[in-house]
């Protein structure tokens, strides 16, 4: 197995450093982990030299891990330039007196941009030499940074706003109507409530947003007649009702951001601010900025969903499972229940795939996810993990129970038929079951019995269900004989 360059730095590292490599399956299990941070990792030794970093940092900011192990100073290539005296002067802080540090930076991208992120530094425990140096955790704020200037701007354009009015739209109806084109084209919407909470000014994004007429005039209005407007358009009136009275309470210069959902299925943020006036530093009334994101949150939505469907089946996929796991055994540890893995893949599908093409073999693949996924229940997963292997997580379950489930699976499938070139073929399913705690105590045990279960069904036959011997207490390793049974699985 290609383990990625970052996995392959830690192996090297724990025996230049004197540790025992760790198992073959830890190590490839801690690639899993690495390819699946999100933020940055990092250690770096004593001498703060880079002895790994995590996949991600390819992703934020171009440079390949191995690139930026391979750099005489990490500092150098990653940090930008603006922030490198600083955070070489925190990092030593750290180095000196073992109090972590947190604080933002920027770091700089191969194609010349910067990227704003949270550093988190802690000093690393060192118990032999060489060992100790520091930890990296570091996660991406751009996306926060870009909505505090955002309203910063916004507030900017509103007191300059203001400002002129001050100056010259009291006096001229022309230099109002040019004002109010200029908040009109902006596509935040603007509300500003005074004290007695009337509306004093509100542009024409902020009545798009909330529904209006496009000419509705509400300065003036109280605040029950918006409450009223709202709870017609919002999702949840009374959460959002509690959310404005909240802001108003606390009093807060600027209140964080709030998501509204809208009953037509939009996705609104707010945020608002307390406004100053005077010398004496009062408070003159309350800002609110309102913001539609339905499009970055669908983008959003469906950049998760491809992280985690097949993108042939539609079914869930075997890093989403392996997540799901994990999370379902800890639950059931805590309530003492069962969970069963049931583990199957096709007899024949290779001659499917050898005799009509790849085509003809997705095709099976679809149809036997859409069957099968009618029988599965509301409370249980169906992934596909490998190329027509499949699992089925089903929490809460006993042996009998599962065993049924089993044998729906294998009539199902059997049932199925497709025909490709004028001829007829089908398939079959050889099903796996173990349970937990029974058969095993953890996920990768779990797995290995389901697994040396299936083998068992091949073995005796196929098209059958066999439900594991195991002991909860023996190790994930599998016997020689399922081992051997492995390599001809795909026969």
């Amino acid at each position: 197995v290609q383990l990625p360059a970052s996995v392959q730095g830690v192996r090297q590292d724990a025996m230049k450093w004197g540790r025992k490599p760790a198992k073959r399956s830890e190590v490839d299990l801690l690639g899993e982990i690495a390819e699946g941070v999100h933020g940055i990792e990092a250690i770096f030794d004593p001498g703060l030299r880079l002895r790994w970093i995590s996949p991600s940092i390819e992703r934020m900011t171009g440079f390949s891990p191995a690139a930026c192990m391979a750099a005489e100073d990490a500092f150098a290539l990653l940090v930008f330039e603006s922030d490198r005296d600083f955070c070489r002067r925190m990092v030593a802080q750290v180095l000196a007196d073992g109090l972590p540090q947190d604080f933002e930076l920027r770091l700089a991208t191969q194609d010349g941009r910067t990227v704003w992120v949270t550093a988190h530094w802690r000093r690393r425990a060192g118990n032999g030499e060489g060992e100790g140096g520091l930890r990296l955790s570091a996660e991406d704020i751009g996306a926060r940074k870009q909505t505090e200037y955002t309203l910063l701007e916004t507030v900017a354009e509103l007191r300059r706003a203001q400002a002129l009015r001050e100056h010259y739209l009291l006096r001229s109806n022309d230099e109002r109507q040019r004002l109010a084109a200029l908040l009109n084209l902006i596509r935040l919407g603007i509300l500003f409530m005074d004290q007695d909470r009337r509306v004093l000014y509100h542009n024409r994004a902020m009545l798009e947003i909330w529904g209006y007429p496009p000419d509705a005039q509400l300065v003036g209005s109280r605040e029950a007649v918006l409450k009223d407007n709202a709870a017609a358009v919002v999702a949840d009136p009374q959460a959002y009702f509690a959310h404005i009275d909240e802001a108003v309470r606390e009093r807060s210069v600027a209140s964080a951001e709030y998501e509204i959902r809208f009953a037509d299925g939009r996705i609104v943020t707010d945020r608002s601010s307390v406004v100053r006036g005077g010398d004496d530093a009062r408070s003159i009334g309350r800002l609110w900025i309102y913001e539609d994101v339905t499009a970055a949150r669908r983008i959003s939505d469906r950049l998760i969903e491809l992280a985690e469907r097949d993108e042939l089946t539609g079914l869930y996929n075997r890093r989403r499972f392996h997540e799901e796991l994990e999370r379902t055994l800890a639950d059931a540890a805590r309530r003492e229940t069962e969970v069963g893995l049931l583990s199957f893949d096709l007899d024949g599908f290779k001659p499917v795939n050898d005799s009509f093409g790849h085509q003809a073999g997705d095709e099976v693949l679809v149809g036997l996810a859409q069957a099968v996924g009618r029988i599965v229940r509301r409370n249980e997963m169906f992934c596909r993990v490998g190329g027509d292997e499949f699992v089925l997580l089903v929490p809460g379950s006993s042996a009998e129970g599962l065993l049924e489930l089993a044998h729906r699976v294998v009539e199902t499938v059997a049932a199925l038929s497709f025909r490709f070139a004028d001829s007829t073929v089908g398939v079959t399913a050889s099903v796996g079951i173990a349970c937990f705690p029974h058969n095993a105590a953890d996920a990768e045990t779990l797995i290995a019995a389901a697994d040396e279960a299936l083998y068992l069904s091949k073995a005796e036959g196929r098209n059958r269900a066999t439900v594991s011997a195991r002991q909860g207490g023996e190790s994930a390793r599998m016997p020689a004989s399922s081992s051997d049974e492995h390599q001809s699985r795909e026969d």
